[in-house]
């Protein structure tokens, strides 16, 4: 098994976090020597990734890629598929594993290989979390004491909205903002919650979630400077 660690520039807006984003290579390098299966790590650095400028770029179609993260982080998806891309003709992987913490990223990846007949199957691994139910995520160590201990408040939300969903509540629009503005009122600067269709991230019908159409609720906030992102499936 191959790991890939590579904090990519591309991917970074000009007022986002690329100069301060966690660079912890040797604390990675030691949790990959505790699984077996870890046999290679693929860790290079700018100059070799982009050895000229990176005047060729993949984009994502914009029904997909720019909503949600997408319109939140103008670019983001460009730099995503851009990368991996890149990184897959170094590797040749037959399979790549992508976290569901990073939902629209796993759905688009995804996407990209197909469209471009990748000899790559992506497989999603779900999403990992702490005790009290935090997803991790490198930018956890950047939130304080005290909102480390609020953090979980967002997973928390999302799995009332999938239990609302489930016990019949059909107002989508009502269900979404009211937990906006739970959010909010807990010191949150939410960027969306967001209710829609597992296959496509477009708004089901109503006539869809009465059949029971597979959901999924994804929200991005900022908990002091630091922005999170969760979703769960319905």
């Amino acid at each position: 098994m191959v790991a890939s660690i590579f904090v990519n520039r591309l991917q970074f807006g000009p007022n986002e976090d690329f100069e301060r984003y966690p660079r912890t290579l040797q604390d990675d390098i030691d949790k990959l020597q505790q699984q077996n299966r870890v046999y290679v790590l693929f860790a290079p650095d700018e100059r070799e990734m982009y050895p000229e400028p990176q005047s060729y770029r993949v984009s994502p179609p914009s029904d997909l890629g720019d909503i949600l993260e997408g319109e939140f982080r103008p670019g983001f998806f460009v730099g995503v598929t851009t990368v991996v891309l890149k990184l897959f003709s170094c590797v040749q992987p037959r399979v790549a594993v992508f976290g569901k913490k990073d939902y629209q990223q796993w759905m688009i990846v995804r996407a990209m290989c197909r469209q471009f007949s990748l000899p790559t199957e992506i497989v999603p691994h779900e999403t990992v979390r702490d005790a009290d139910g935090l997803a991790l995520s490198s930018r956890n160590r950047f939130l304080s004491d005290r909102e480390r201990r609020e953090a979980p408040h967002l997973y928390r939300a999302l799995r009332d909205v999938r239990e609302r969903l489930l016990a019949g509540e059909r107002d989508l629009a009502r269900l979404q903002d009211q937990c906006i503005a739970e959010l909010s009122a807990s010191g949150w600067q939410p960027d969306y919650l967001a209710i829609r269709r597992q296959s496509d991230l477009k708004l089901p019908t109503p006539q869809q979630v009465d059949a029971a159409e597979p959901l999924v609720v994804l929200a991005a906030a900022k908990l002091g400077t630091t922005r999170l992102i969760d979703n769960v499936e319905v």
